[in-house]
């Protein structure tokens, strides 16, 4: 049988619904203990250095209460790296940030910025933190983070989701992006811009082993709740995967 894959579900936008009011409500820690209740592998939360939605409270909150990993989203930066290191998480994925974008724009460039990363990773594994780095599907870069001795890479897959013209060749980036990773004893994750649509044709890539999926999941959790989300985005993937896996072997 195909190898279940792992989903993880962001929160960082109950949070931006919380501060848009300045108060307490929604509270992500809810959301997360939810998605948890249904069934998710992880939790994934970005601190980012504006505090825009995540905030450091909710990260030792998430860390205290959760049976499930938290697996801390941050950009490469010292701040970050000390937070990371003190809150004793286990599993961090390193992702670029700009201060003006709206939401995460594109992979790290792992190649352009090797030697302030690897001082990054190196501090985190030397603490016992799992490190993955969110690339675009690039062989280049995954080539770098594998040099790096990265845990894992997780795929940006927000130009297949977006990209209606080309979404076959965006897909065959992913693709092999992903085999690349798995020879080179790499785990591949991959997120960024799913929606169930997207996600049908992700999880028949064997070599992708975890999903992170977060805005898609809060905004249908407004119409439907969000357990009710979570729970068919999980069908849908399972189906995904065991459909292709008996296409595979006929």
């Amino acid at each position: 049988m195909s190898s279940r894959l792992k989903l993880g579900i962001n929160i960082d936008h109950v949070a931006t619904i919380r501060n848009a009011r300045g108060g307490l409500h929604p509270d992500p820690l809810k959301a997360a203990i939810i998605a948890q209740n249904a069934g998710a592998d992880n939790i994934t939360a970005h601190l980012r250095e504006d505090r825009r939605h995540i905030s450091d409270i909710d990260i030792k909150n998430l860390i205290k209460k959760l049976k499930i990993p938290l697996n801390l989203e941050m950009a490469p930066t010292h701040e970050m790296l000390k937070i990371a290191i003190n809150s004793k998480v286990k599993r961090v994925c390193l992702v670029p940030e700009k201060r003006k974008e709206i939401t995460t724009e594109g992979g790290l460039n792992v190649l352009k910025n090797k030697k302030k990363i690897s001082n990054i990773i190196n501090k985190l594994q030397n603490h016992n933190i799992k490190v993955s780095v969110f690339v675009d599907p690039c062989i280049k870069q995954i080539a770098v983070c594998k040099e790096l001795r990265t845990f894992s890479i997780e795929l940006h897959t927000g130009e297949f989701c977006d990209n209606k013209k080309n979404k076959k060749e965006e897909f065959r980036q992913i693709k092999k992006s992903a085999e690349f990773a798995k020879k080179n004893n790499l785990e591949c994750h991959a997120g960024h811009g799913l929606k169930y649509e997207d996600v049908k044709q992700i999880a028949k890539i064997n070599e992708i082993s975890e999903l992170n999926i977060g805005h898609f999941i809060i905004g249908e959790a407004v119409f439907v709740g969000l357990k009710k989300s979570i729970l068919k985005m999980r069908k849908i993937i399972d189906n995904s995967r065991k459909k292709n896996f008996y296409l595979k072997s006929a």
